[in-house]
């Protein structure tokens, strides 16, 4: 069994950075390709935001979502419930072990997960395995070594520079986005479509919710501690770069982008 160690961790602050997404500002490019009666599973779908958009797309078929955190789930199950979705489930699974059938679904979905992983290619063959024939992966990977921000501030370097250290120590891909295509074909996926896009946070309230999100990250999550355990950076470190995405936050003329790799493929 692989043994992974999730570099961002399910604190407060990265759930409040998960829970912002939706199908629109993460899924995008997979909209237009979704039948009505669609079997799509969302792998590591953690709290639901985007599972349950899905799950309005395709309204004659269904949506599984899987994560391998409960208390995450359980998040999901409270949102669906909430907006009167029905056709959508949340269950503990592990995405190099799928429980389902082989060619039991019509769409993978997996947004910002295989970063996290020691073996990628061998996730994405696991899921090619689930998908009917002529079925449809969509992949999404960030790439941190492509992120921009203005104005310059040598404390968000070291930022960037402490989470490369700790992603590579934990055997994870930083870098993904640039490596996702690859990863696909590998995993023996055809007729790849390889797109971009791109969050950007510069209006005020943007900068403030982004600036504070990673202030908190930086300082009281999983990459806190983890960069502290494997002497990557200090607490006095941790307490800069939170500072300098406090700064950051407040300059008018602030902006970060956040870009991101697309990958259509067929099984």
């Amino acid at each position: 069994m692989v043994q992974e160690r999730y570099s961002h961790g399910h604190h407060e602050s990265v759930l409040r950075s998960h829970r912002w997404r939706t199908a629109e500002n993460s899924a995008g490019f997979l909209l237009a390709h979704l039948r009505p009666d669609a079997r799509v599973l969302d792998v590591g779908c953690g709290p639901g935001t985007i599972t349950v958009d899905l799950a309005t797309r395709v309204p004659a078929g269904r949506v599984l979502g899987i994560d391998i955190a409960p208390e995450v789930l359980a998040a999901g199950r409270e949102l669906a419930r909430d907006r009167g979705v029905s056709n959508v489930d949340f269950v503990v699974g592990d995405v190099y072990g799928l429980d389902l059938e082989d060619a039991s679904v019509d769409v993978v979905y997996v947004h910002q997960v295989l970063q996290h992983l020691r073996e990628p290619v061998r996730a994405l063959v696991e899921m090619r395995r689930v998908l009917a024939p002529g079925g449809l992966l969509a992949a999404r990977e960030s790439d941190y070594g492509a992120f921009t921000w203005a104005p310059a501030d040598p404390r968000l370097d070291a930022w960037l520079a402490a989470y490369h250290r700790l992603t590579a120590r934990n055997g994870a891909t930083a870098d993904a986005g640039r490596a996702l295509h690859v990863w696909v074909r590998s995993a023996g996926f055809s007729d790849l479509e390889v797109t971009s896009s791109t969050w950007t946070f510069a209006r005020p309230e943007e900068r403030r919710w982004w600036g504070e999100l990673w202030a908190d990250r930086v300082t009281q999550s999983a990459f806190a501690t983890q960069c502290q355990e494997y002497d990557i950076a200090t607490p006095a470190d941790l307490e800069r770069f939170a500072t300098a995405f406090r700064a950051w936050s407040r300059d008018q003329d602030g902006c970060f982008h956040v870009p991101s790799v697309e990958v259509l493929a067929r099984a």
